[in-house]
């Protein structure tokens, strides 16, 4: 579907249109009462969203990202599926899965009072087959306004419920980018004494002390069996912001800092600094598996508010 199909059926004056990039791809521009949003329908990746009376948009862009067809995009809310970080069967694959690579389809899109609601879909395609992924739909569930509410739903379709085709098993995160004022000024709530890979250190299982998490380097923390609300306290850029999640049993905590930031060539070298991830995710132990014709719902809701 080319802009002016997505125009005619789903454009609403003063809150949703469409436009494309000068790279060729297609994303959905929200202006609705409530919030500022910018989604990208390769990988339904959200760019942007900013509520009304914030004076700084909540996610990260990189100013370096490319926004090509077929590249992943660098900040926003990347849709990581159906593996997390490299294949692990031992197969090739693009890093984090093809759904963040793949062109979404919209659905629909309705203003519900000063917010907008979005939802999309994937399905098999001929990259995903090639990969060995051919019975599967994927449905995301995008309610933009002063709250950013994220519903990413799988199905298994290889059969009707209770038959014997195949069982489903994957990964899944929302590889969440925050704008932050100053990284090394960050804190993070809610992962006292949860157990965390540090895959800076070597895969070594550790167990995060009490207290607020504060970052003095390059941080990748894998946190396991935790359903807890997290809260980055950005005391230089005076606002909190809240990471809520419901059916996610992995939460991912991610910097790169300026030893790892100088190698991607897609970060400017200081964007470290403004940058934080939090990432509400099914991954490893947590991996989801689902019987033919059964489906689940991981949610993600991010608030943000000023302090000070």
């Amino acid at each position: 579907m080319d802009v002016a199909e997505l125009e005619a059926r789903f454009a609403v004056p003063g809150a949703l249109n469409f436009r494309t990039t000068p790279t060729g791809l297609i994303y959905a521009l929200v202006t609705a009462p409530a919030a500022q949003a910018t989604i990208c329908l390769q990988g339904a990746h959200l760019t942007h969203w900013k509520p009304t009376g914030q004076k700084q948009p909540v996610l990260f862009l990189s100013e370096r990202t490319e926004l090509m067809p077929g590249r992943p995009i660098r900040g926003g809310v990347p849709v990581i599926f159906p593996w997390f970080g490299p294949r692990k069967d031992g197969k090739d694959g693009p890093l984090h899965g093809f759904a963040r690579l793949q062109e979404w389809t919209l659905e629909s899109a309705t203003v519900a009072g000063a917010e907008l609601h979005m939802k999309l879909s994937l399905g098999p395609s001929e990259e995903s087959r090639a990969l060995g992924y051919d019975h599967f739909r994927l449905e995301y569930s995008i309610r933009i306004g002063k709250t950013l509410t994220l519903d990413l739903t799988v199905t298994n379709e290889s059969g009707v419920a209770g038959s014997d085709a195949p069982a489903l098993t994957y990964e899944e995160a929302l590889h969440t980018y925050f704008v932050v004022a100053d990284a090394t000024a960050v804190t993070v709530s809610g992962l006292a004494g949860a157990t965390y890979l540090d895959k800076v250190d070597r895969m070594k299982e550790k167990v995060q002390p009490a207290g607020l998490l504060r970052f003095t380097g390059r941080t990748d923390r894998v946190y396991r069996n935790t359903t807890a609300t997290c809260m980055i306290d950005d005391e230089a850029g005076r606002r909190r912001i809240a990471i809520q999640k419901a059916d996610s049993q992995t939460t991912v905590v991610w910097n790169p800092w300026s030893e790892l930031a100088a190698t991607i060539p897609d970060l400017a070298p200081d964007e470290w600094r403004g940058m934080l991830c939090v990432e509400t995710a099914n991954e490893g132990d947590s991996a989801i598996t689902l019987p033919a014709g059964a489906k689940h719902t991981m949610r993600a809701v991010f608030s943000v508010e000023s302090v000070g």
